[in-house]
């Protein structure tokens, strides 16, 4: 469907900001849309869920009625396994597929799931072309510090305590981030219109046996984890089943965690400046001043 080499732009606009949307539209003349913008913290859309409407709701349906104005070949929507809910840890044999019903537990998950409500409503509505992956949950280089596995890593190398949430027995499926892009690009080459297709890294891991694992990696000791309380409504367990997009399109992980978690690992101690910019809050004012 594509050519085997795709010249592509990456653009930093608002995706709330129509006008500007629209202009990079003109400018750039897209075939493929990929929509990765979110607000994507579970404890942060606790805490205002009406960002995480905005950004994931509001901004996805501005950036498919570009497409549509545009005439674009093929606009990818970057979902989230945690629109199905969740899974009991005590049936293991139990695997989100593609036609597992949604079942949202936070405003977050519910932000995505009506996002890709909207995204097939534009497809049969309008006739875009539409794909959709729901991912597991991402590791690896760049990610910031407020997610699980780089907020460990750096409370650790700085001797800090890790909180962790609960018992801690809650489990996620980890994909790396370079098996995520590579998914993607599949179905954007060979992906069927109005698909949805499932991205999981056959990593099942509960939260507390990751935090060990980067302790024994960089030879802290366990004195170090603080259980707190728990997160307002937690999922206990995520776990993908990837066959579809496995059999009608060829993919499947490549990394395995324990070799994904060192060089994630690794990556972060050779980035501190990258890190320690957005912990001390000159990112952020950076992005707010421009």
């Amino acid at each position: 469907m594509l050519p085997g080499s795709i010249l592509s732009s990456l653009l930093y606009v608002e995706i709330l900001l129509i006008v500007l949307l629209s202009m990079s539209f003109s400018r750039e003349h897209p075939d493929i849309v990929v929509n990765f913008a979110a607000e994507s913290h579970v404890d942060r859309s606790i805490e205002t869920p009406e960002i995480f409407l905005q950004t994931n709701i509001i901004g996805t349906s501005i950036l498919l009625d570009a497409c549509r104005k545009y005439g674009i070949k093929r606009y990818h929507q970057v979902s989230t396994d945690e629109v199905y809910g969740d899974l009991p840890l005590d049936r293991s044999d139990l695997l989100f597929t593609e036609e597992t019903p949604l079942h949202t537990s936070s405003p977050y998950s519910s932000s995505k799931a009506s996002a890709d409500l909207l995204v097939q409503a534009y497809a049969r509505t309008y006739g875009l072309p539409v794909t959709i992956s729901r991912c597991s949950n991402n590791y690896g280089a760049f990610q910031f510090p407020e997610k699980l596995i780089p907020l460990m890593v750096i409370r650790a190398m700085r001797g800090e305590k890790l909180p962790v949430y609960g018992d801690g027995k809650n489990v996620r499926d980890w994909l790396h981030v370079d098996d995520h892009c590579a998914a993607i690009d599949i179905i954007l080459r060979h992906g069927a219109d109005g698909e949805v297709y499932n991205v999981g890294g056959h990593n099942e891991r509960s939260n507390i046996d990751v935090v060990r694992t980067i302790l024994a990696l960089l030879g802290r000791g366990e004195e170090q984890i603080s259980f707190v309380v728990d997160r307002k409504g937690h999922d206990r367990r995520y776990a993908i089943d990837p066959t579809k997009i496995g059999r009608e399109l060829g993919w499947h992980p490549v990394m395995c965690f324990d070799e994904g978690i060192q060089r994630t690992i690794t990556w972060y101690q050779d980035h501190e400046a990258w890190w320690a910019d957005i912990l001390s809050g000159a990112y952020e004012k950076r992005n707010a001043a421009e």
